[in-house]
């Protein structure tokens, strides 16, 4: 597992596999980059994937120091550059997305293709979770509060059939400080002012259940993203690239292979 230096020093574990053109897989807010094992084979039929463990979790450094997406965007760029990739196709889904919204924005020239799923833009025009989604998440009682989150991840359904662990649910080897950097930097992006920037063809992915981060914020990126498609998956909860692989995959491929032609045609 390569370890990256950044220029602040920090050293980022990075996971490259697969053959082809690479897609870069972010993860949500206080999970390393074992939230994608789930789905990351996959893309594997016509992607390499690159993923990172955010500094904070996994096998990378933990400074205790504010963390920003912003931040989390400049970490991609470092491993970027180490492993000489000029530009790849990025796929965000949660605090990921708003990191890959960053780097749409910022490093136009790196981001080929975007697809942002289960994320919103932030700042006071995105939509939040309700005070009861809140109070859930906040119990004293670490059960409680891990059970409320599978539960805004996945369907009952699925749950019953799939009783884990799940991958999805944070990282358990992070320190505390770290989880509240990475709570204050998902909790501080506001990318609104700079979404009508965005040059890459964009796809905008959610789940018509979506409580942890409610669906009303679909429709938000995708109309202050120039050109951007939006797919809404029926039924699916905040983790639907997991539960609903053969579809949101399927969907991703598609959308990929339709870039790609576009920009050869141009």
């Amino acid at each position: 597992m390569p370890l990256v230096t950044t220029p602040d020093g920090t050293r980022i574990a990075c996971q490259l596999r697969g053959e082809g053109p690479v897609l870069v897989l972010l993860s949500g807010q206080a999970n390393s980059h074992h939230w994608w094992d789930g789905v990351r084979e996959d893309f594997h039929t016509a992607r390499s994937t690159l993923t990172l463990d955010y500094r904070g979790t996994g096998d990378s450094d933990a400074p205790d120091a504010p963390y920003s997406t912003g931040q989390f965007a400049h970490d991609v760029i470092a491993v970027l550059d180490a492993l000489r990739i000029d530009h790849a196709d990025v796929y965000g889904t949660s605090m990921g997305g708003r990191v890959a919204q960053t780097l749409a924005t910022h490093h136009p020239d790196r981001v080929r293709a975007l697809i942002l799923g289960c994320t919103s833009p932030g700042g006071r025009y995105s939509v939040e979770r309700s005070n009861t989604v809140r109070r859930s998440l906040a119990t004293t009682d670490p059960a409680a509060a891990r059970r409320a989150l599978a539960e805004l991840m996945y369907t009952p359904t699925w749950l019953a059939t799939h009783p884990g662990p799940h991958q999805t649910l944070g990282d358990p080897t992070m320190p505390p400080h770290a989880r509240r950097r990475h709570l204050a930097a998902s909790r501080d992006h506001d990318a609104w002012e700079d979404l009508p920037g965005i040059r890459a063809r964009t796809l905008v992915l959610h789940g018509t259940e979506d409580l942890l981060n409610p669906t009303a914020n679909a429709p938000l990126l995708a109309d202050r993203i120039p050109g951007a498609r939006m797919s809404l998956l029926p039924g699916a909860r905040h983790a639907y690239f997991e539960e609903f692989r053969e579809v949101a995959s399927r969907m991703v491929l598609d959308f990929l292979d339709e870039a790609e032609k576009a920009a050869q045609r141009s």
